[in-house]
């Protein structure tokens, strides 16, 4: 207990300088967990795709069309369980800047396959009989302060036009993994409207996802759907859900690993903010440390107490760090939410953090260390005073 308290105040002998750096170091942390964190959110829907989950879409690019007919045909594939199918919506809430992810879908089979969406039994059952209704996340709803049976207008940008819904219900994530922050209403009703205006989306979804059975049947499957649509006026692209949505992702891969880049060199850059403290501490006390040695103390006792030191200053400052972590999170998620729907900062971000605080102190303390525990009595004693 008693070389606790001498690293600890050896430690802030220096108030003034300790303080700043452990500061310096909180905020180091704190910027290390929220970068690593908004890499995480990117990874969100990855990290939330289901193994028994396919994605078929156009195998030119998503933005074209599949016909309606393709489901019966998809759903008696061998090891298939259940077919659902969608189309991006791409509607508006009053103005641009309120963006959200909306889409029409067939309400029974897409909820079938995302028990992950919770919703009350009541709110599905009016969900399913009201064509214009629509459920929209947790989130969302807090966003903009809508109640279920409130009637919500999108403005259309792909299918132009005033589209009014009904609210039926708020549905919850089953987990915090889960974005809270989409709206869905039925496919039939776009598609009905499609149809009175002779649009060539009309009876031709935008994607269906295929529910199998077990995980080890999602090749076998995505190979046969692909096979069977081989050159129709509309072949398919059939992934699981996972690879669909690092498909999206690798869009933006140098966004995120310019972030991650920036992650580690800014611990690199209080790596040399720590060793500076370090260094100046040392040279101030090289007289201390040959008392010291004149009393019996050796190179071990001398490496522990400046190593000790160093761990004080980095772990305050991961202390600190962390602290401060999960309040601005928070903050982050309420401002940004409409742009990272899921922001949790993980366990592996906080481990991942100690670790860099760890490297700091002995970084920080290595070169100090050997100069320390190596100097000479009488090297030490000549530069007191």
């Amino acid at each position: 207990m008693l070389i606790y308290k001498i690293l600890i105040r050896n430690a802030f002998r220096n108030r003034l300088r300790a303080a700043l750096t452990v500061i310096g170091i909180g905020v180091a942390i704190l910027a290390f967990c929220l970068l690593r964190t908004i890499v995480g959110a990117w990874y969100a829907g990855v990290e939330a795709s289901s193994a028994t989950r396919l994605i078929t879409r156009n195998a030119i690019s998503i933005i074209f069309p599949l016909p309606l007919s393709y489901m019966e045909r998809i759903r008696q594939i061998e090891g298939v369980e259940m077919v659902s199918y969608g189309n991006w919506f791409g509607g508006i809430y009053i103005d641009e800047k309120n963006f959200f992810p909306n889409f029409c879908v067939d309400p029974e089979t897409y909820l079938g396959l995302y028990p992950e969406f919770m919703l009350k039994d009541s709110e599905k059952t009016a969900f399913f009989r009201d064509r214009k209704s629509c459920i929209v996340g947790r989130k969302l709803a807090t966003r903009f302060g809508w109640k279920v049976n409130d009637i919500i207008t999108l403005k259309g940008t792909i299918f132009p036009g005033n589209w009014d819904f009904v609210v039926r219900g708020i549905y919850v994530g089953r987990d915090q993994t889960i974005d809270e922050t989409q709206f869905f209403f039925h496919w039939d009703y776009l598609n009905e409207e499609l149809k009175k205006t002779g649009h060539e989306w009309a009876d031709n979804p935008n994607f269906y996802i295929v529910g199998v059975k077990r995980p080890d049947y999602a090749a076998t499957v995505s190979d046969t759907i692909d096979r069977m649509f081989k050159n129709s006026y509309a072949e398919t692209l059939t992934e699981t859900e996972k690879a669909f949505q690092l498909g999206f992702v690798a869009m933006t891969s140098a966004i995120v690993s310019v972030i991650q880049v920036v992650s580690f060199m800014v611990i690199v850059i209080i790596m040399a903010v720590a060793a500076n403290t370090m260094a100046m501490t040392t040279r101030e006390r090289i007289g201390e440390y040959a008392t010291l040695k004149s009393l019996g103390f050796g190179p071990k006792h001398i490496a522990t107490l400046v190593f000790g030191e160093s761990a004080v200053i980095s772990l305050s400052g991961y202390i600190l760090g962390i602290a401060a972590t999960y309040p601005a999170a928070d903050k982050f998620r309420t401002e940004l939410g409409h742009i990272f729907p899921v922001f949790n900062v993980e366990i592996k971000t906080v481990f991942f953090a100690l670790l860099a605080a760890i490297a700091v102190a002995i970084v920080a303390g290595i070169v100090p260390t050997v100069r320390a525990a190596g100097i000479s009595i009488a090297d030490g004693l000549r530069r007191m005073g």
